[in-house]
Protein backbone atom coordinates (compact mmCIF):
# COMPACT_ATOMS: atom_id res chain seq x y z
CA UNK A 1 0.00 0.00 0.00
CA UNK A 2 1.19 3.41 -0.88
CA UNK A 3 2.69 6.08 2.11
CA UNK A 4 -0.64 8.12 2.14
CA UNK A 5 -0.37 11.21 4.16
CA UNK A 6 -4.23 12.21 4.71
CA UNK A 7 -6.47 9.25 6.75
CA UNK A 8 -9.07 11.49 7.38
CA UNK A 9 -11.96 10.09 4.57
CA UNK A 10 -13.95 13.12 5.58
CA UNK A 11 -11.92 15.14 3.53
CA UNK A 12 -11.44 15.13 -0.31
CA UNK A 13 -7.81 15.03 -0.11
CA UNK A 14 -7.98 11.67 1.24
CA UNK A 15 -9.54 10.41 -1.89
CA UNK A 16 -7.19 12.47 -3.96
CA UNK A 17 -4.15 10.56 -2.68
CA UNK A 18 -5.52 7.37 -3.52
CA UNK A 19 -6.81 8.13 -7.38
CA UNK A 20 -3.72 9.88 -7.59
CA UNK A 21 -1.77 6.79 -6.61
CA UNK A 22 -4.38 4.16 -8.71
CA UNK A 23 -5.18 2.81 -5.69
CA UNK A 24 -8.80 2.31 -5.73
CA UNK A 25 -9.51 -1.48 -4.71
CA UNK A 26 -13.33 -0.14 -4.13
CA UNK A 27 -13.39 0.36 -7.55
CA UNK A 28 -14.56 -2.70 -9.77
CA UNK A 29 -14.33 -1.31 -13.37
CA UNK A 30 -17.90 -1.60 -14.50
CA UNK A 31 -21.29 -2.03 -13.30
CA UNK A 32 -22.15 -4.93 -11.01
CA UNK A 33 -24.81 -7.78 -12.31
CA UNK A 34 -27.33 -7.02 -9.94
CA UNK A 35 -28.12 -2.83 -10.99
CA UNK A 36 -27.87 -4.42 -14.66
CA UNK A 37 -30.82 -6.48 -14.29
CA UNK A 38 -32.62 -4.18 -12.56
CA UNK A 39 -32.10 -1.33 -14.94
CA UNK A 40 -33.02 -4.13 -17.85
CA UNK A 41 -36.15 -5.26 -16.12
CA UNK A 42 -37.01 -2.09 -14.71
CA UNK A 43 -36.37 0.24 -17.46
CA UNK A 44 -35.40 -1.12 -20.16
CA UNK A 45 -35.49 1.22 -23.36
CA UNK A 46 -38.74 2.29 -24.22
CA UNK A 47 -39.90 3.36 -27.51
CA UNK A 48 -38.55 6.67 -29.13
CA UNK A 49 -34.96 5.82 -27.50
CA UNK A 50 -32.92 8.25 -27.58
CA UNK A 51 -34.15 10.53 -25.33
CA UNK A 52 -34.44 14.17 -26.04
CA UNK A 53 -32.49 16.45 -23.86
CA UNK A 54 -34.19 17.57 -20.90
CA UNK A 55 -36.14 15.89 -17.94
CA UNK A 56 -39.19 15.20 -19.84
CA UNK A 57 -39.28 11.64 -21.48
CA UNK A 58 -36.67 10.43 -18.67
CA UNK A 59 -37.39 7.28 -16.46
CA UNK A 60 -37.04 9.17 -13.27
CA UNK A 61 -34.17 11.44 -11.56
CA UNK A 62 -31.28 9.66 -9.61
CA UNK A 63 -28.43 11.04 -7.85
CA UNK A 64 -25.18 8.72 -7.50
CA UNK A 65 -23.44 10.29 -4.81
CA UNK A 66 -19.58 9.91 -3.95
CA UNK A 67 -19.80 8.19 -7.64
CA UNK A 68 -15.77 7.38 -8.19
CA UNK A 69 -14.99 6.27 -11.37
CA UNK A 70 -18.80 6.59 -12.22
CA UNK A 71 -19.88 3.54 -14.22
CA UNK A 72 -23.15 3.37 -13.23
CA UNK A 73 -23.79 6.73 -14.27
CA UNK A 74 -23.77 5.67 -17.70
CA UNK A 75 -25.61 2.44 -17.39
CA UNK A 76 -28.60 4.76 -15.65
CA UNK A 77 -28.30 7.17 -18.48
CA UNK A 78 -28.28 4.79 -20.92
CA UNK A 79 -31.10 2.94 -19.41
CA UNK A 80 -32.77 6.53 -20.03
CA UNK A 81 -32.80 7.98 -16.58
CA UNK A 82 -31.90 11.93 -16.12
CA UNK A 83 -28.77 10.77 -13.81
CA UNK A 84 -26.38 13.19 -11.41
CA UNK A 85 -23.36 11.77 -10.59
CA UNK A 86 -21.83 13.76 -7.95
CA UNK A 87 -18.03 13.29 -5.38
CA UNK A 88 -16.44 16.08 -3.50
CA UNK A 89 -13.16 14.97 -4.82
CA UNK A 90 -11.66 16.54 -8.10
CA UNK A 91 -9.90 13.66 -8.69
CA UNK A 92 -12.42 11.60 -8.64
CA UNK A 93 -15.16 13.73 -10.90
CA UNK A 94 -12.10 13.91 -13.47
CA UNK A 95 -12.17 9.74 -13.83
CA UNK A 96 -15.53 9.51 -13.73
CA UNK A 97 -15.93 12.51 -16.72
CA UNK A 98 -12.95 10.55 -18.93
CA UNK A 99 -15.12 6.98 -17.96
CA UNK A 100 -18.49 8.30 -18.81
CA UNK A 101 -17.20 9.85 -22.07
CA UNK A 102 -20.57 11.38 -23.38
CA UNK A 103 -22.07 11.81 -20.24
CA UNK A 104 -19.52 13.48 -18.52
CA UNK A 105 -21.61 16.79 -17.95
CA UNK A 106 -23.81 14.81 -15.81
CA UNK A 107 -21.02 14.45 -13.44
CA UNK A 108 -20.69 17.29 -10.96
CA UNK A 109 -18.05 18.14 -8.03
CA UNK A 110 -20.15 18.55 -5.25
CA UNK A 111 -20.48 17.82 -1.76
CA UNK A 112 -23.19 15.38 -1.01
CA UNK A 113 -24.35 17.28 2.12
CA UNK A 114 -25.09 20.59 0.29
CA UNK A 115 -25.76 19.48 -2.95
CA UNK A 116 -29.38 20.76 -4.16
CA UNK A 117 -30.46 18.15 -7.31
CA UNK A 118 -32.13 20.83 -10.20
CA UNK A 119 -35.38 18.96 -10.02
CA UNK A 120 -37.41 16.20 -7.59
CA UNK A 121 -35.79 12.67 -7.32
CA UNK A 122 -36.94 9.46 -7.77
CA UNK A 123 -34.06 7.45 -6.96
CA UNK A 124 -30.52 7.47 -4.95
CA UNK A 125 -28.11 4.90 -5.66
CA UNK A 126 -25.67 3.72 -2.89
CA UNK A 127 -22.51 2.46 -4.17
CA UNK A 128 -19.80 2.26 -1.18
CA UNK A 129 -20.91 5.59 -0.05
CA UNK A 130 -21.97 4.64 2.95
CA UNK A 131 -19.08 2.54 3.97
CA UNK A 132 -16.76 5.09 2.17
CA UNK A 133 -17.80 7.30 6.08
CA UNK A 134 -16.74 6.86 9.21
CA UNK A 135 -19.85 5.25 11.21
CA UNK A 136 -20.31 8.59 13.23
CA UNK A 137 -21.29 9.95 9.99
CA UNK A 138 -24.03 7.71 8.96
CA UNK A 139 -27.42 9.35 10.91
CA UNK A 140 -25.93 12.47 8.89
CA UNK A 141 -25.97 10.48 5.54
CA UNK A 142 -29.39 8.93 6.19
CA UNK A 143 -31.12 12.27 7.05
CA UNK A 144 -30.02 13.68 4.19
CA UNK A 145 -31.38 10.75 2.24
CA UNK A 146 -34.62 11.15 3.50
CA UNK A 147 -34.58 15.10 2.56
CA UNK A 148 -33.09 14.25 -0.82
CA UNK A 149 -36.15 11.47 -1.06
CA UNK A 150 -39.75 12.22 -1.55
CA UNK A 151 -42.48 10.00 0.23
CA UNK A 152 -42.61 6.68 -2.60
CA UNK A 153 -38.81 7.48 -3.48
CA UNK A 154 -36.37 4.84 -3.86
CA UNK A 155 -32.98 3.88 -2.04
CA UNK A 156 -31.50 1.38 -3.94
CA UNK A 157 -27.84 0.14 -4.26
CA UNK A 158 -25.45 -2.40 -2.34
CA UNK A 159 -24.88 -2.41 1.37
CA UNK A 160 -21.38 -3.09 3.19
CA UNK A 161 -21.76 -5.57 6.73
CA UNK A 162 -19.26 -5.96 8.96
CA UNK A 163 -18.25 -5.33 11.91
CA UNK A 164 -14.24 -4.71 11.60
CA UNK A 165 -13.39 -0.96 13.29
CA UNK A 166 -10.86 0.02 10.82
CA UNK A 167 -12.04 1.48 7.01
CA UNK A 168 -12.94 2.39 4.59
CA UNK A 169 -15.00 0.55 4.62
CA UNK A 170 -16.86 0.45 6.99
CA UNK A 171 -19.40 -2.13 7.78
CA UNK A 172 -22.81 -1.74 9.38
CA UNK A 173 -24.32 -4.73 11.81
CA UNK A 174 -27.92 -5.99 10.33
CA UNK A 175 -29.51 -4.31 13.10
CA UNK A 176 -27.55 -1.13 13.19
CA UNK A 177 -28.68 -0.66 9.49
CA UNK A 178 -32.25 -0.92 10.24
CA UNK A 179 -32.02 0.80 13.30
CA UNK A 180 -31.22 4.07 11.16
CA UNK A 181 -33.11 3.28 8.21
CA UNK A 182 -36.44 3.13 9.74
CA UNK A 183 -37.36 6.21 10.56
CA UNK A 184 -37.52 7.11 7.01
CA UNK A 185 -37.51 4.02 4.90
CA UNK A 186 -38.73 0.53 4.63
CA UNK A 187 -37.02 -2.70 3.17
CA UNK A 188 -38.75 -3.69 0.28
CA UNK A 189 -35.60 -6.05 -1.34
CA UNK A 190 -32.63 -7.95 0.57
CA UNK A 191 -30.60 -10.10 -1.84
CA UNK A 192 -27.21 -11.51 -1.80
CA UNK A 193 -24.71 -10.54 -3.95
CA UNK A 194 -22.88 -13.50 -6.04
CA UNK A 195 -20.11 -10.75 -8.37
CA UNK A 196 -18.42 -8.80 -5.12
CA UNK A 197 -15.35 -7.50 -5.83
CA UNK A 198 -12.63 -8.65 -2.89
CA UNK A 199 -12.87 -5.97 -0.84
CA UNK A 200 -16.93 -6.61 -0.21
CA UNK A 201 -16.68 -10.74 -0.96
CA UNK A 202 -19.36 -12.00 1.17
CA UNK A 203 -20.34 -8.51 3.41
CA UNK A 204 -22.73 -6.91 0.91
CA UNK A 205 -26.44 -7.01 0.02
CA UNK A 206 -28.28 -5.79 -2.94
CA UNK A 207 -31.23 -3.59 -1.24
CA UNK A 208 -34.23 -1.37 -1.94
CA UNK A 209 -35.15 1.02 0.84
CA UNK A 210 -38.86 2.65 -0.15
CA UNK A 211 -38.98 6.42 1.28
CA UNK A 212 -41.68 6.38 4.04
CA UNK A 213 -44.15 9.03 4.61
CA UNK A 214 -42.52 12.13 6.31
CA UNK A 215 -43.71 12.52 9.53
Amino acid sequence: MPDFTNRDPRTPGFWDQRFAADFMPWDRGGVPAQLSAWLQADTGKPAGWPYPPGPQGYRGSVLIPGCGSGYELQAFCEAGWNATAIDFSPSAVVAAQQAVGPWREHVVEADFFAFTPAQPLDLVYERAFLCAMPRDMWPRVVQRWAQLLPEGALLLGYFFFDDNAKGPPFGAGREQLAQLMSAHFSLEQDAPVEDSIPVFQGKERWMAWRRKKAL
